[in-house]
């Protein structure tokens, strides 16, 4: 079998104009799930039964039932009930619900792991509930659920792929275009996982340096 990269390299730019779009959905979708996952989380563990059980069954239709299906539903069903959307709209919609039902647990499980005698002395200060939380909770909350937040964000990163199946013009988008253009296949979608490999290769190095900052000690950092 022989190699034909030629066909592929005058498209080079193609691909990485599709890696770019799909770099802007990742962090779209990251801020958005973020920003979700924090309300549901704390709907999670809120004292009424009502917004425990709304955040629950949220939690369990997203992460019981395929993304494809629900991608699908959006973008082929709410047209249906006058609901219109561009791809990319639809995509980062969809993959944010999804992605903040993960955050949501991970958020939950470190605001859990925050210790009680921190929200006592917080009270004991004269602090009220919500003050206490965000200034005092959420902080160590988020540093406990940072890396495995930053799993999550590499996870959804490679999911965005699916996008393509609703036209989104993504790395994996560009890349099926490419390969019916060239008739070839192998060495498009061997350079598609070259570059996916790269791109969170890349976004992994850089959480690598974030988890070095936030987790280093507090003294270390005043002295360095």
């Amino acid at each position: 079998m022989e190699l034909h990269f030629e066909a592929v390299y005058p498209r080079l730019g193609f691909l990485l104009a599709g890696a770019a779009t799909t770099l802007l959905v990742s962090l779209a979708t990251m801020l958005a799930s973020f920003v979700l996952g924090t309300g549901v989380a704390l709907a999670r563990i809120a004292p009424q039964r009502l917004l425990r059980l709304a955040a629950g069954v949220y939690i369990d239709v997203f992460r019981n039932t395929p993304f494809l299906v629900q991608l699908f539903f959006f973008y082929f069903g709410l047209p249906e009930i006058g609901l219109d959307a561009d791809p990319i709209a639809t995509g980062i919609v969809a993959l944010s619900l999804a992605t903040a039902t993960h955050n949501a647990e991970v958020l939950r499980a470190g605001i859990a792991a925050v210790d009680r005698g921190v929200v006592e002395a917080a009270h004991a200060l004269g602090l009220s509930a919500w003050r206490t939380f965000f200034s005092v909770v959420y902080p160590v909350a988020l540093r406990y659920a940072l890396r495995p937040l930053g799993s999550v964000f590499i996870s959804m990163v490679l999911t965005t792929s699916i996008l393509s199946t609703i036209t989104v013009n993504d790395l994996m988008g560009n890349g099926m275009t490419v390969s019916a253009e060239t008739f070839r296949p192998f060495e498009v979608y061997l350079v598609l996982l070259a570059l996916y490999c790269t791109l969170t290769l890349a976004l992994s190095a850089g959480l690598g340096l974030l988890y070095r900052v936030v987790e280093r000690p507090a003294g270390r950092r005043l002295f360095t």
